[in-house]
């Protein structure tokens, strides 16, 4: 699908830069300009799928029903996926879709035992050489290896058979032909799984911005590496087990919404790690920061919303369509549905969505932004985590990111950021918050105001205040 009246000066395609990346500037400073199907640097795969370059492409993601994987069920293991991967292209092709991203997301067992991923990935592979071959479809596959390290206690991060193992996993489906490499990375989590709980946002900054960051720096050099070796691409991580895990906490009233939100902001400091160490996108489904992060890198990105209801509940239904690039389901167990299986149903789900989107790309900009605006209205005025989101919300948040020296500051800024938004939203009618929420907003800024000033001091304070047993300090650089 032509781009026409949606390219804009300096939108150009860009691949994969040796080194580290710094983002100073905004690829989207206008929040009109950040909008689904378009992004300043799409990219383009072996088979010709322009992602970001003027059509939004469905991303299914699937797994199995209820079953041990070991090595007495394999053979079962590769009939669930093989059924899944015939039904899903046969789909695609029934409906016409102009191209299928497919997310192959390795359960733990298969990460531990690498061959089992590699095998499982070229025969997806093989199926989808068929589908082109044979009617024309343009698939490519992202590979989302387990981020196993964390099955250890405390993790080891830097080395160890978990370790080694993913990343030999990397290697071996990259080697296959898996085009987009992806992980849900977890650096950091040890203790901020703790400071979620206690809504306690120095604890978050400690696990997302000096913890998170300091590992995504490490592994993401490890994943670039391999995607060099190969010919393809990083393609982007996602703090899904952070900011994720306070929405779920959220909705179950386990933690202020508003506290949520802030934390969504501030996980977009960590994700943009990987797009400094050479990620090109498109950003993992799970990122709901993706469209802060689109704004500062250009890169595509992948969304869930309404389409992930079959993993998980959110807040965050339309308004994840808004600035999406490829639109996907999250993860759907392959079990029977009155309709067929599962993951044949979603995908049928998300061509349909993307057959909307796409229309309204091809009616021009003013009706593409029209639909746009319908998405967000639908869901920014309900809840603070879909506000903070919105296009103009995440051009703010991007904004500070890019301006503060490092990515301590930067975080600040973000919840800074973030905290003014919903305050102002909040007067000016443009949010509902009850009043039990809007108290947080004073309490989260005055645990701000009180934090050190330098980086150095802040991590000597926070050290003094986490348990460290429950991580090994020198694996983040912290002796």
């Amino acid at each position: 699908m032509p781009i026409g009246d949606f390219s804009i000066p300096g939108w150009r395609p860009e691949g994969q830069s040796a080194g580290m990346t710094t983002f100073r500037e905004l690829a989207v400073d206008q929040p009109a300009r950040l909008l689904f199907g378009l992004a300043p640097k799409p990219l383009t795969t072996r088979l010709g799928l322009t992602l970001g370059g003027g059509c939004v492409y469905p991303e299914i993601n699937f797994t199995l029903p209820p079953m041990p994987v070991e090595a007495a069920t394999f053979p079962e293991v590769r009939a669930q996926y093989r059924q899944i991967i015939r039904g899903v292209l046969q789909r695609a092709v029934e409906l016409e879709a102009p191209g299928l991203v497919v997310e192959f997301e390795t359960l733990p067992p298969m990460t531990e035992h690498p061959a089992w991923a590699i095998e499982l990935t070229r025969m997806l592979l093989d199926a989808m050489a068929e589908a082109h071959a044979k009617h024309g479809l343009k698939t490519v596959l992202r590979i989302t290896p387990n981020d196993t390290r964390e099955m250890e206690r405390p993790p080891r991060m830097r080395s160890g058979p978990l370790y080694e193992a993913m990343l030999e996993t990397f290697e071996g489906c990259a080697a296959a032909g898996a085009e987009l490499l992806s992980i849900e990375s977890v650096g950091g989590k040890e203790v901020h799984d703790d400071a979620l709980v206690m809504a306690d946002l120095g604890g978050v900054l400690f696990g997302l911005c000096v913890l998170g960051v300091r590992d995504m720096r490490f592994l993401w050099t490890q994943l670039d590496q391999i995607a060099r070796r190969h010919g393809v691409h990083c393609a982007g991580d996602t703090a899904c087990g952070f900011a994720n895990t306070a929405m779920v906490l959220a909705e179950q009233k386990m933690i202020p919404r508003v506290f949520a939100a802030v934390v969504r902001a501030v996980s977009a400091v960590r994700t943009l790690v990987c797009y400094e160490c050479g990620a090109v996108g498109p950003g993992k489904d799970c990122g709901y920061e993706n469209p802060i992060l689109k704004a500062i890198t250009g890169f595509p990105m992948a969304m869930e919303g309404k389409t992930a209801a079959c993993a998980h509940l959110s807040p965050l239904g339309n308004i994840a369509a808004a600035t999406c690039d490829t639109w996907s389901n999250e993860s759907v167990q392959n079990l029977k549905l009155l309709g067929g299986m599962a993951p044949t149903c979603c995908v049928e789900q998300l061509i349909y969505d993307c057959r909307l989107m796409n229309a309204a790309l091809a009616d021009g900009p003013d009706a593409a932004r029209l639909y746009r605006k319908w998405m967000v209205a639908s869901d920014a005025p309900r809840d603070p985590q879909a506000f903070v989101l919105a296009p103009d919300s995440a051009v703010r948040i991007a904004q500070a990111i890019v301006a503060a020296p490092d990515p301590y500051h930067a975080g600040q800024a973000a919840a800074s950021t973030a905290l003014q938004l919903l305050r102002d939203a909040q007067r000016d009618g443009a949010l509902r918050l009850p009043p039990r929420e809007i108290g947080w907003l004073d309490r989260l800024q005055k645990t701000l105001d009180a934090l050190p000033s330098s980086e150095p001091e802040f991590i000597s304070h926070m050290m003094g205040q986490v348990d460290r047993g429950k991580f090994v300090p020198g694996d983040y650089g912290l002796e």
